[in-house]
């Protein structure tokens, strides 16, 4: 197509340049025919034809010259946005949109479209810095605040020692909630460097799951929860240590929303060549709108209620990163008040499109 384009180009320039040197001919001749009239003086054969010629490169070599100076002019002023823009991209304003006609076939015009797609991207990537940094801050400043304000309490030296040791423990509570942020925040930083490590290999899937749950048997016990495990013996090919991540995440949010003598219940599917994982359980729901951000950074989907449980909202943040550097895919299903459940869905061998990337 491209190639079709730059043919016709050509021969339009072709045609342009004959018709434009049939005017030039025609009006140099007429003009020196006048100026030898003009002067009493005839001429003609060579001398007639070569006074043409002589008119007609004149002519030819003029409109040449104001064609030149009109297109680097506005060349100059072309490049002169475009630098401009870029001059105030680099300052941090990305508020940029070129405005000038090209075509987007040629090279001008892919240039200024890459501008103005960059322009968009770099603004999108400032507004999550922005949104991130604000993010992290808040998330440090609530712990802070606690152990800031009850270490001061604790300067109180006629405080009863049942509220110190109260006190006490609110501060390491608090202590070990800013360090899971912490850490959460590097794990998600290094799985989105692409430099975090990948080691896909074979193993029971459904033999991790069960080890997960065993693992949170204290937890689920202690709210008197029912487990139904319909799971079948079934490898899959990828990164173990992360997908254990995975599962730890999503029972622990299970088990930390479903209410006293609730049930969780942990099933898979089959297909030709992915399997899905479901984890659902019996806890207090997600309305529509809080399904569609669980999985970004620092949501939370009850505020007061994860800030009590020490919860950061990066946990799902963390598993759909996981998911995503399996090619697989994770959706929420879940009515307010009766069920909340995850798909994770998984190719059976994910060892070649990791190693595409």
């Amino acid at each position: 197509m491209r190639q079709r384009r730059f043919f016709f180009k050509l021969v339009m320039v072709f045609c342009l340049f004959l018709i434009a040197n049939t005017v030039f001919a025609f009006i140099s001749y007429h003009l020196t025919t006048w100026l030898y009239s003009r002067l009493d003086t005839e001429l003609h054969g060579f001398w007639l034809q070569l006074g043409t010629v002589i008119g007609v490169f004149v002519l030819f070599a003029c409109s040449a010259a104001i064609i030149f100076l009109i297109g680097l002019n506005r060349q100059r002023n072309y490049w002169d946005t475009i630098v401009d823009a870029l001059s105030r991209m680099a300052k941090g304003d990305f508020n940029v949109q070129l405005d000038l006609k090209a075509d987007e076939e040629d090279q001008f015009g892919q240039l200024i479209h890459g501008i103005n797609h960059m322009a968009i991207e770099l603004g999108e990537l400032e507004r999550m810095r922005q949104e991130f940094i604000s993010n992290v801050s808040h998330e440090i400043q609530s712990p802070l605040t606690s152990i800031n304000g009850f270490a001061k309490a604790l300067k109180n030296i006629n405080l009863p020692k049942e509220k110190r040791q109260h006190y006490l423990e609110i501060i390491e509570l608090e202590s070990s909630r800013l360090s899971k942020i912490s850490e959460n925040l590097l794990k998600l930083t290094s799985l989105e460097s692409q430099h975090h490590p990948f080691e896909p290999k074979n193993y029971r899937l459904d033999k991790q799951i069960r080890n997960v749950v065993l693992a949170l048997e204290p937890n689920w016990l202690a709210k008197q929860l029912d487990f139904d495990l319909q799971l079948d013996s079934f490898c899959i090919t990828a990164d173990e240590d992360l997908m254990n991540q995975v599962w730890m995440n999503l029972l622990t949010n299970s088990i930390k929303f479903t209410t006293d003598n609730g049930s969780i219940t942990l099933s898979m599917k089959k297909q030709l060549d992915t399997v899905t994982v479901i984890v659902q359980d019996t806890g207090i729901g997600l309305t529509e709108e809080q399904q569609m951000h669980i999985f970004e950074r620092f949501y939370k989907a009850d505020q007061s209620r994860t800030a009590a449980n020490g919860g950061s909202g990066l946990g799902l943040a963390i598993v759909k990163k996981i998911i995503d550097m399996h090619k697989g895919t994770i959706v929420v299903e879940s009515k307010l008040a009766e069920f909340t459940a995850f798909l994770v869905t998984l190719p059976i061998d994910s060892t070649q499109t990791r190693a595409n990337d």
